[in-house]
């Protein structure tokens, strides 16, 4: 047992350290970086200009020599004819026409193949990517950003949930006292239970949330038009946000299962895998999926409240900061301090189906109960109060995470250069 708990943290501060690392040290060095290029770019950008108006100058400068000597062959060429027509009696036009009858070309219609030769500008090496690839970022971008966050507040998730499953044994002292509790009686290691389950279920969960999200507002304001998305950007939100977070809960659902059970019942499995495996033997893909009914009535809310809450902030906030002439950190502060707001909102909104989706996934259900009949017991019994069990350990994690969240994903963002993004 020591053994599994020693690995479990090492693990977890591996992770930890790992995307400490990607946060603190690779994406300034990626700014730097995007600083240097753009420098080297608009540098390249400027000899290729130069280098065209030289060529342009020196082209006009041929155009004119030959359009002289063109003029200059010709009039020798008729004084010559004229003195061999006269010598020989016949008149200057006896031989050749004279210059008038000889039509000069323009400089247009002289063929040259410097001033031929067309030098394209390339194309802008940072346009920002539009499709399929534009929304991949948006969802690498959301996919890091959840699973760091939730990896990191792993500990306070293992507390929340014991307290949600046992209220009366977690009932003194808080999260504080429920960290000291499970310190005490399993160890530290077991802060870090079901940290596997977590990284790798909120990574998917992230990528369709944030993805989805900005590919759907896409799409609405498309068929709405600017004009009407505009005045009914609240429901475009609501919507977009909604169904975004419905298919990214297809994907959490296994994994947020076999993490509570894994919490909830020491010594059910060795880890991620083991639990799935261990709860697909035991109870099939639907006890895998068990709890999806509240998982949707827990995550939907809190994703539309949370978008709905931040896009009306930030765009509060900037109508007082002139946004084009902000700086990289108070972008991210702004984002920060969006995400706080919206993430105690919607922390408050969402958590009563939190509650329930812990007890569903804490027990087997009763034999030949269906999920439906299992949730309206579970959420009967709990009641109001005992739906907001665990609320304040619940508020400190969301409202963190998703502060955090906004600002890793809007620093993601920049640094892969998805900036073409809607805004209604």
């Amino acid at each position: 047992m020591f053994v599994t708990r020693a690995i479990s943290v090492t693990n977890f501060f591996i992770a930890a350290t790992a995307l400490g690392f990607q946060v603190g040290v690779l994406y300034p060095w990626h700014k730097q970086l995007d600083a240097d290029f753009e420098a080297l770019k608009t540098e390249h950008l400027r000899v290729l200009s130069s280098i065209r108006d030289r060529t342009t100058i020196r082209d006009r400068q041929d155009v004119g020599a030959d359009k002289t000597a063109v003029e200059g062959g010709l009039g020798i060429r008729a004084r010559l004819a004229g003195a061999v027509g006269w010598t020989l009696g016949t008149g200057p036009t006896s031989v050749l026409p004279s210059p008038s009858a000889m039509p000069l070309l323009s400089a247009a219609q002289i063929p040259h193949p410097i001033a031929d030769l067309k030098l394209p500008l390339p194309a802008a090496l940072d346009a920002p990517p539009t499709g399929l690839g534009l929304y991949l970022r948006y969802g690498l971008a959301g996919a890091v950003c959840c699973s760091f966050t939730h990896a990191v507040l792993t500990p306070i998730d293992v507390v929340k949930t014991r307290i949600q499953l046992a209220p009366a044994e977690y009932k003194v002292g808080g999260l504080f006292g429920g960290l000291r509790r499970v310190v005490a009686q399993e160890g530290a290691g077991a802060l870090a239970t079901g940290l596997g389950p977590t990284v790798a279920g909120y990574f998917m969960q992230g990528a369709f949330k944030f993805g989805g999200y900005e590919f759907l507002k896409r799409r609405a304001v498309d068929a709405l038009g600017q004009e009407t998305a505009s005045k009914n950007r609240t429901a475009v939100y609501l919507g977009s946000s909604a169904l975004a977070e419905v298919t990214g809960d297809l994907a959490l659902c296994p994994f947020e299962a076999v993490r509570i059970r894994l919490v909830s019942q020491p010594g059910f499995a060795r880890g991620l895998w083991d639990g799935l495996a261990t709860m697909a033997r035991q109870e099939g893909v639907r006890g895998l999926y068990s709890g999806l009914g509240p998982i949707v009535l827990k995550q939907v809310p809190y994703t539309a409240a949370t978008f709905v809450v931040y896009e009306h902030v930030i765009e509060q906030v900037y109508k007082v900061v002139d946004k084009a002439t902000v700086s990289g950190p108070t972008t991210t502060a702004i984002n920060l301090g969006s995400g706080m707001v919206a993430g105690v909102a919607a922390a408050f909104v969402s958590h009563p189906a939190d509650t329930w989706l812990s007890k569903v996934n804490g027990q087997k259900g009763q034999a030949g109960e269906g999920t439906l009949a299992r949730l309206v017991r579970i959420a009967r019994d709990a009641g109001i109060r005992g739906s907001f069990t665990g609320l304040p350990a619940r508020l400190v994690m969301v409202g963190g995470m998703t502060a955090v969240q906004f600002g890793i994903y809007g620093d993601i963002k920049k640094a892969l250069g998805a900036s073409g993004g809607v805004e209604i």
